[in-house]
C-alpha cells in the first residue's frame, strides 16, 4: 500500500507546486478588459513593481523594448492602451524576447495585444517587444498587473506616457474607477445552527441524517428558509479551509450556482462563484448577497446569507425557485487559493426546489454505481476466487467423490470461477455507465481494472479448449491455466488497494488499508499453512515408501489421513473471507 500513498503524496506536491499562481498557465485572457485577477480580493493600492520603456517618443511602426520588473513575482498581465482612454481595448502587438516566461494572448481579438507568464515560478524581469500600430493614438501607456501571492496582487501598474514626435501635450484624463471590492462587511453568528424545523419551517441536506449541527461537530448541515421573495442559507461543518455547497442541472460538476464559505486567518469570507467544468470556481461579487455572517469554533465552521430568489440582472445566478441536485464539498485553503476538495461531495439523491415544501433529505458522498462497482468485485475477488483456487490447490483428494458428473472439487471450481467472470463483467461496466466514459482522474485504477477484465475473460475461454487428462499439453495448459488466474489475482488484489482509496467510494480510512492488508495476510497464511501439511503428508508416504515395497497410490492415502484438518482449515478459511467480505460491503454502504 506504500505505493498507491506515495502516490498521493506527490500529486498533492505536484498540485500545491502547479497552483501557486491563480493561473499557472497563464491563460488569463477573461482578465483582459480590466486587469483584474479572479481571486476574490482586493488589490493592493502600492505598486512596488515598474513598468519602462526604452525610449520616451515613437512613430506608427516602430518597435520599443518594454520592461517589467521589481520584487520576485509569479504571474503578470501586460498590456497597452491609449493614455487618453485606458479603459479602452489594447492597442498594437507584441513580441516575445524570452518564451519560457513570457507568452502572447489574443485580447479583443487582436492577437498578441497582451503578454503574460507562461508558468508560476520566481521572476523578477520580464522584457518583451511592442510594434505600435500604423494607426496609433498619439498617446501610449503601459499597463501591468503583477500577482505575488494569490492574495497579493497590484493591478494596471502604469508606465510613464509616451507620445508621438509632433504629437499635442497629453492631459491627463479623468481618473478611472479603482476596482471594487469583492470584501463585503459581514458579521458574526451568537450562536450555532439548529436542525430544529428541518422538514417543518425549512429544507435541510445533512448527513448524517438526522445529525444536529448545535450538538454534532461532524454533521455537514444546509438549510434553506424561505422569506418571502428571498431565502436565507445556513451551512455548517467541520472545516479548516473552506464548505461550499452548490445548485447544479445534473449531478455532474460544471454549469453550477455555487457558494463558498473560506477560512482567512480567524475570519470567514463568504463569496458566490460559479463552475464552468471540473476545474477551480470562478469567483463572483458578493453583490446578490445580503445579511452574512460566520462562525468559527472548535473546528466548525459556520456562515449565513439572505439572496433573492430570482435574480435576473446577475450572471451565472440560478433561480431558487426551481429543482435542483444539491452539491456539498469541502476542502483545503492556502493563501486564499481554494483547492480541489479532498472528499467526493455530498450529492442529494433527487432535484430538489428549495422555496417549496420544506423537506428534511440526504445524499451521499458514494453514488450507487460506484458502490455497486466495488461491492461486486469484492464479492468476485475477495470470496469466490480465493475459495475457488484453494479448493482446486489442495482439496482434490477431499472433494473427490462425483458432484452431477463430475468431481466436486471441479464443480464447485468451476461455478466460483464463473460466478467471478460474470461479477467482474458486471462490474467493469458499471463506473463506464456512471462516468458516460473513460475516468481521467481514477489513476492507475481503471487500468488495472482492464487488465483483470481480459484475464478473467480469456480464463473461461482457455479452459473450453483444455485438452484430455494424459494429452501430452495438458502440462502446458495447467501452467498456462496457473500463471494467467495468479497474474489476475494478484493485479486484482492492487486495483482494490488503489480503489478504496478514490473519493467515489469515500471509504473512511486508514482501517481500510489495514483490512485489506489482514485479508491478504489472511489468505497466504491459508495457503501457507496447507502447503506445510501436504509437505507433512508427502514425508510420510516417503517413510511408507522406504518400508513397503510397492505403494499404488501413496499421495491419496496420505491425503486420506488429512481429510479432517483440512476440512477444519476450509470451513475456517471460508468464515475468514466471509467476515472480510461482510466489514467491507458494511463500510461501503454504510451499515
Amino acid at each position: 500500500m506504500a505505493v498507491p500513498g506515495l502516490a498521493v503524496g506527490a500529486a498533492v506536491l505536484l498540485l500545491r507546486v502547479a497552483l501557486v499562481a491563480p493561473y499557472p498557465g497563464g491563460k488569463v485572457t477573461e482578465s483582459c478588459h480590466d486587469m483584474v485577477p479572479r481571486h476574490g480580493h482586493t488589490p493592493h493600492p502600492n505598486p512596488v513593481h515598474s513598468v519602462t520603456v526604452n525610449q520616451a517618443t515613437f512613430a506608427p511602426g516602430d518597435r520599443l523594448e518594454v520592461t517589467l520588473s521589481g520584487p520576485e513575482f509569479k504571474g503578470f498581465l501586460l498590456e497597452a492602451r491609449n493614455a487618453e482612454d485606458l479603459d479602452g481595448p489594447p492597442v498594437g502587438s507584441f513580441t516575445l524576447i524570452d518564451s519560457e516566461v513570457s507568452q502572447l494572448l489574443t485580447c479583443g481579438d487582436r492577437q498578441g495585444s497582451a503578454v503574460s507568464h507562461t508558468n508560476p515560478h520566481k521572476k523578477t524581469e520580464i522584457h518583451v517587444h511592442w510594434t505600435a500600430p500604423q494607426r496609433a493614438p498619439n498617446h501610449m501607456q503601459f499597463l501591468a498587473t503583477v500577482v505575488e501571492k494569490y492574495k497579493t496582487y497590484w493591478v494596471k501598474i502604469p508606465s510613464a506616457v509616451i507620445s508621438q514626435a509632433n504629437a499635442p501635450p497629453f492631459s491627463t484624463p479623468k481618473a478611472t474607477a479603482a476596482p471594487l471590492s469583492t470584501s463585503t462587511l459581514v458579521s458574526r453568528l451568537t450562536k450555532p445552527f439548529s436542525a430544529s424545523g428541518c422538514g417543518n419551517k425549512k429544507f435541510c441536506v445533512r448527513s448524517p441524517s438526522a445529525c444536529d449541527p448545535e450538538k454534532e461537530h461532524d454533521c455537514i448541515f444546509l438549510s434553506f428558509t424561505r422569506d418571502g421573495q428571498s431565502v436565507v442559507a445556513e451551512l455548517s461543518g467541520p472545516s479548516k479551509g473552506y464548505l461550499s455547497f452548490a445548485f447544479s442541472h445534473d449531478r455532474w460538476m460544471g454549469n453550477d450556482d455555487a457558494y463558498l464559505c473560506v477560512q482567512e486567518g480567524h475570519a470567514v469570507r463568504i463569496q458566490p462563484s460559479h463552475l464552468t467544468g471540473r476545474s477551480h470556481p470562478v469567483l463572483d461579487t458578493s453583490d446578490a448577497l445580503e445579511e452574512m455572517a460566520w462562525r468559527l469554533e472548535d473546528g466548525v465552521m459556520q456562515c449565513s446569507f439572505r439572496r433573492n430568489m430570482t435574480l435576473p440582472g446577475a450572471k451565472n445566478r440560478f433561480a431558487l425557485n426551481t429543482s435542483y441536485y444539491i452539491f456539498l464539498a469541502s476542502g483545503a485553503v492556502e493563501e486564499g487559493r481554494i483547492y480541489r476538495h479532498s472528499q467526493q461531495p455530498l450529492i442529494t439523491y433527487d432535484r430538489h426546489d428549495v422555496t417549496g415544501p420544506p423537506e428534511d433529505v440526504g445524499g451521499s458522498q458514494s453514488p450507487l454505481l460506484l458502490k455497486a462497482h466495488g461491492a461486486l468485485m469484492l464479492v468476485a475477488w475477495v470470496a469466490a476466487v480465493s475459495i475457488g483456487v484453494i479448493v482446486a490447490r489442495f482439496f482434490k483428494p477431499v472433494l473427490s467423490h462425483p458432484l452431477f458428473g463430475e468431481a466436486a472439487w471441479f464443480q464447485v471450481h468451476r461455478t466460483l470461477m464463473l460466478t467471478t467472470c460474470v461479477l467482474t463483467g458486471i462490474a467493469f461496466v458499471l463506473p463506464f455507465v456512471y462516468r458516460g466514459g473513460w475516468s481521467w482522474r481514477a489513476g492507475c485504477h481503471p487500468y488495472l481494472g482492464c487488465a483483470v477484465m481480459t484475464m478473467a475473460a480469456l480464463q473461461p475461454l482457455l479452459a473450453g479448449f483444455r485438452p484430455p487428462l494424459h494429452d501430452p499439453r495438458r502440462h502446458l495448459f495447467n501452467w498456462t491455466h496457473w500463471g494467467l488466474g495468479t497474474a489476475a489475482r494478484i493485479i486484482a488484489v492492487a486495483a482494490m488497494f488503489l480503489g478504496m482509496d478514490l473519493p467515489g467510494l469515500s471509504l473512511p480510512g486508514p482501517w481500510k488499508t489495514y483490512t485489506m492488508l489482514g485479508f491478504v495476510a489472511w489468505h497466504v497464511g491459508a495457503e501457507i499453512i496447507l502447503e506445510i501439511h501436504a509437505y507433512q503428508l508427502s514425508r510420510k508416504v516417503e517413510i511408507l515408501d522406504d518400508t513397503r515395497i510397492q505403494i499404488i497410490e501413496p499421495f491419496t492415502i496420505a491425503d486420506a489421513e488429512g481429510h479432517a484438518f483440512k476440512k477444519a482449515v476450509l470451513a475456517v478459511y471460508i468464515c475468514g473471507n466471509v467476515t472480510f467480505l461482510l466489514i467491507f460491503l458494511a463500510a461501503i454502504y454504510r451499515l
